[in-house]
């Protein structure tokens, strides 16, 4: 491993073998954290490689627990929608509220997620705080996604591996020291979607994250970094300014800017967004499907909802995608879709 992180060091890259034989060291216990350190932080200071990247999430899907949801028993289009964290924005769980809104659209939403490492509230914080089973094991999974339209995958229930690193990752988080494994996360989805919506928390890594996802095999994806008033950016599609824009469709990949301003959308400061702990962040999310909730955090939810329906094909466009997204607020679906996952009961429950 030291040899690997003097290579590192040295600027030149890992090749597949070697991601292959890090991952199985930095998941063993019988290796020092500081070893282990040494290498993510060498590797995140080098810069991680699309190689690289695609490496790391293939060896760690190897160990992770296959879901086995098939595509062809599902009401719509698999899609996930998730960003990497990491831009310190806290906002509200953007991408936890519009999986509602999308799989009252027409959708079969996968939705992978973790608790809070980075940020405030993470996605299955909030939806523990709301009264959703974050558990499923895979046969209630399948159940409620075939029936619903949408289910949610806990990443440390189905990456049992991580658990050897959680101590290690959380005291570098600690530090503010980031590493490839605040940057994988949303690819490693043991579902496997074949389409996905995904933020990320630098503009550069838009194409490099667009061109892993051509190489893991996804349909469509966007991979979007929107900038803010304040000058930094966030992982989501923004309405406080511009968004850089990677998109993958049928293996080639093109890049673009989306201005919500174009579609109507009034521009917000990022203030306005900001979100708060897990009981404040789940009444939003809540407030938002109910209507309670108006104003700028209702529009960020719109417009990447709108993404989330382009990427799944159910939308042209983003103006035609707010169009689908407000009607589903406004109808109450979204809000149904929400109540069906607080209410659902496990199979060995019944």
């Amino acid at each position: 491993m030291k040899a690997l992180t003097e290579k590192i060091q040295g600027g030149i890259d890992l090749k597949p073998s070697e991601v292959g034989y890090a991952v199985t060291v930095l998941l063993s216990d019988q290796i020092d954290d500081l070893t282990k350190a040494a290498f993510l932080t060498a590797l995140h200071t080098k810069g991680e490689t699309a190689d690289e990247i695609t490496a790391f999430v293939q060896h760690l899907m190897e160990r992770a627990v296959d879901p086995s949801l098939d595509p062809k028993q599902l009401p719509g289009p698999m899609i996930d929608v998730c960003g990497t964290g990491g831009d310190g924005l806290d906002l509200f769980n953007v991408s936890t509220t519009i999986m509602f809104i999308l799989a009252a659209g027409g959708a079969a939403v996968v939705k992978h997620g973790n608790r809070s490492v980075t940020s405030l509230c993470g996605s299955a914080d909030v939806l523990e705080a709301l009264g959703v089973p974050i558990d499923l094991e895979p046969e209630d999974l399948r159940e409620c996604l075939e029936r619903h339209g949408l289910c949610f995958i806990y990443a440390r229930q189905y990456h049992p591996a991580f658990r050897a690193i959680a101590g290690m990752r959380k005291r570098l988080a600690g530090a503010n020291k980031r590493t490839v494994f605040n940057l994988i996360g949303p690819l490693l989805n043991p579902a496997r979607p074949s389409r996905q919506l995904l933020g990320v928390y630098a503009p550069r890594l838009t194409t490099i994250f667009a061109e892993v996802l051509k190489r893991l095999g996804r349909e469509r994806a966007w991979v979007v970094h929107g900038s803010t008033d304040t000058g930094g950016g966030m992982d989501d599609i923004s309405i406080c300014g511009p968004t850089t824009l990677a998109d993958l469709e049928n293996g080639k990949i093109t890049t673009g800017v989306i201005d919500p301003r174009w579609f109507g959308i009034a521009e917000s400061s990022c203030a306005e967004l900001r979100g708060d702990h897990a009981a404040a962040n789940a009444a939003c999310l809540e407030g938002i499907l109910t209507g309670e909730v108006k104003g700028p955090r209702r529009d960020l939810a719109l417009v990447n909802a709108a993404g989330g329906f382009v990427v799944a094909g159910l939308a042209a466009n983003i103006p035609e995608g707010v169009t689908m997204a407000r009607a589903q607020l406004e109808s109450g679906r979204a809000l149904e879709k929400l109540r069906a996952l607080q209410g659902y009961t496990r199979k060995s429950s019944r």
